[in-house]
């Protein structure tokens, strides 16, 4: 896979591309079915297959943390157990504050970049990430690769 660490930011979501201002308001849709009684922080993400399948995701928390789970996770394992071998294109994260309406930043976590690299090398294909930035600004990652090019991977255990 071709290393690419170049993210684009853009001011505001109207700037995006038509289907990563989809998926970016489909994965602002998703927080409003986050369980999150814990952190009173509602992350969604939404993610499309390679023939235009939406999955949506919510976090789900739990009273005991390590047993939550992350909305990016539930989107991509949702992919995996519903739709076996389609290659997930692209992911959207959006996050807000219980009782705030408007967007805070929330970039993917170290373990969900974990996860999102892992699919990219079953697939053989980068996953383009869109994410809300804590600048305000809306950044789109090449992969997850880019995000975590430091990583622990298969031939680490070879």
């Amino acid at each position: 896979m071709k290393k690419s660490t170049e993210f684009s930011f853009f001011s505001n979501i109207e700037e995006l591309d038509n289907e990563s201002k989809y998926l970016a308001h489909k994965a602002k849709e998703a927080t409003q079915h986050a369980y999150a009684p814990y952190s009173k922080f509602h992350v969604g993400a939404a993610l499309i297959l390679e023939d235009g399948t939406l999955i949506m995701g919510s976090n789900q928390e739990n009273a005991t943390y390590p047993l939550s789970m992350c909305a990016e996770r539930v989107a991509l394992y949702t992919a995996a157990a519903t739709h076996p071998g389609k290659r997930i294109v692209k992911i959207a994260v959006a996050a807000h504050k219980k009782n705030h309406k408007e967007l805070t930043g929330a970039t993917c976590c170290g373990g969900c970049r974990q996860v999102l690299l892992e699919f990219e090398e079953r697939q053989h294909k980068p996953i383009e990430i869109v994410m809300f930035g804590y600048d305000g600004k809306w950044i789109k990652a090449p992969s997850a690769d880019s995000l975590l090019p430091l990583r622990f991977a298969k031939e680490n255990l070879d």
